[in-house]
């Protein structure tokens, strides 16, 4: 699924500046979309409304957003990454002409399964109007299809389209966002982001149904993976509830507040967590367009010389490759994950200034650009384990990544208003440790892994 990490890649490589910003550009995008239109229009139209609004509209619009965003990615992470390991195998099997059904297929179920949910939500729990109800729950099902269409956008080659979805979506979010909320109040700003939305979203399937031009051919063909992989499932459910289980426990804190609709949260917890996770995008941007894609090649010629029947000392030296690729490529993120943060924290008191945030959420800016650090390393970890297909090492790390991030955060909660962000940045950091002596111990023993562990024939 790196397929278009290696166009990128050409196009950071030639002989000018605007290649290397360009490729570095739509790779944040494919690599980071969804989060980057949510945050950066969010923020903008949080910052326009303020002025021309009541605190209650903004609160509702910023509210509703970050529960869409996480619930959407809670119920559709078990599907996302069972769809994306069918797809990798149809890919390989060069059995492409299923792509487009096992879309259509993949938005049917999620769709259908997450209707009660946000049906309950917005229906049984909130106190909002009939529009605001409506509004809300067309946001939430655009945000989940993004998230869908997302898992082919590696598969594709098409740049450039899926730039211009993401920043013409951007784009338009925030100027029908701006238009309507004078006139419609929260339902403005929610319909005009979802207008964005909806353009990100169709605009994504379109290009997806041009890239497979095959018709819709048995749609729910994938289903039958769950039986197989449902530790992956498992696995893209327990990560997604680690991200975000600590939001959820400060919810529940005495600075706790709930909105005139009914639903809690912790603004100044939440709105510091959501720049802090900012931070990690340059570090995404550069795995996709480098990292992912020397690695692949080595991971290839690895397996391609297993089934040309390579000597035992062609294996090993194959093996010694990939380390020394996983090393260097490993250092180089460290050290600009470390520098951004650096240089995030340095400048972390102008930027909460221009972006009208609260200063007492500085020291929880600061430890959530810490832990967001050992959390993108944590992610690369796991991606390197999920090529040699350890589904049970990626579903015991993420569990446990969500126990540490729940347990340390109830203890930061005890702790009180100084001690926040202090639960994640722990998590982030044992999760990562967690990871990284797994990495080691299974790379360092792919022989064995290979012919014997994974090996049907070995009794």
């Amino acid at each position: 699924m790196a397929g278009i990490g290696f166009v990128l890649r050409r196009l950071t490589r030639q002989d000018d500046l605007s290649g290397m910003v360009r490729g570095y550009f739509y790779s944040a995008l494919v690599s980071s979309g969804p989060f980057l239109v949510t945050v950066i229009a969010m923020g903008a139209l949080n910052i326009v409304a303020d002025q021309a609004l009541g605190i209650e509209a903004v609160e509702t619009f910023r509210i509703v957003t970050i529960y869409n965003f996480s619930l959407s990615l809670l119920t559709t992470g078990p599907l996302l990454l069972v769809v994306t390991r069918y797809l990798a195998d149809r890919i390989y099997e060069q059995r492409v002409e299923e792509a487009p059904g096992m879309l259509v297929g993949a938005l049917i179920v999620a769709f259908v399964l997450q209707y009660p949910l946000v049906l309950f939500l917005y229906f049984g729990v909130t106190e909002m109007t009939a529009f605001e109800r409506l509004a809300a729950v067309l946001h939430f099902f655009l945000v989940s299809g993004i998230w869908l269409v997302s898992v082919f956008l590696s598969a594709l080659k098409d740049y450039r389209a899926i730039g211009l979805a993401f920043t013409g979506g951007m784009a338009v979010g925030f100027v029908g966002g701006w238009l309507m909320m004078e006139r419609f109040g929260a339902v403005g700003l929610l319909l005009g982001f979802s207008i964005g939305l909806a353009c990100i979203f169709f605009t994504l399937t379109l290009k997806v149904m041009l890239e497979y031009p095959y018709g819709v051919r048995r749609p729910f063909a994938f289903l039958r993976y769950f039986r197989k992989y449902w530790d992956l499932a498992l696995f893209g459910f327990a990560y997604n509830a680690a991200i975000w289980i600590d939001k959820l426990v400060l919810w529940s804190a005495p600075d706790a507040t709930t909105a005139a609709i009914g639903l809690v949260s912790n603004p100044s917890y939440d709105s510091a967590m959501f720049l802090a996770h900012i931070t990690t995008v340059p570090v995404l941007a550069i795995f996709v367009v480098n990292i992912e894609t020397d690695f692949f090649e080595r991971y290839q010629k690895f397996y391609r010389d297993i089934q040309r029947h390579a000597t035992l000392g062609d294996i090993r030296r194959n093996q010694l490759g990939l380390i020394q690729v996983l090393a260097s490529a490993g250092r180089n993120i460290l050290i600009l994950q470390c520098i951004i943060c650096s240089l995030a924290i340095l400048a972390s008191p102008a930027l909460l200034g221009l972006l009208r945030v609260d200063m007492l959420q500085l020291g929880i800016f600061r430890l959530g650009v810490l832990g967001s650090l050992f959390q993108i390393l944590f992610v690369f970890l796991t991606i390197i384990l999920a090529y040699f297909d350890l589904r049970r090492r990626l579903m015991q790390l993420s569990i446990i990544y969500l126990l540490l991030n729940f347990g340390f955060s109830w203890l930061a909660l005890q702790g009180g208003f100084a001690w926040y962000g202090y639960g994640f940045f722990l998590a982030s950091f044992t999760a990562f440790l967690l990871a990284l002596a797994t990495c080691v111990f299974e790379i360092g023993r792919l022989p064995y892994l290979n012919f014997v562990k994974n090996n049907s024939s070995v009794g």
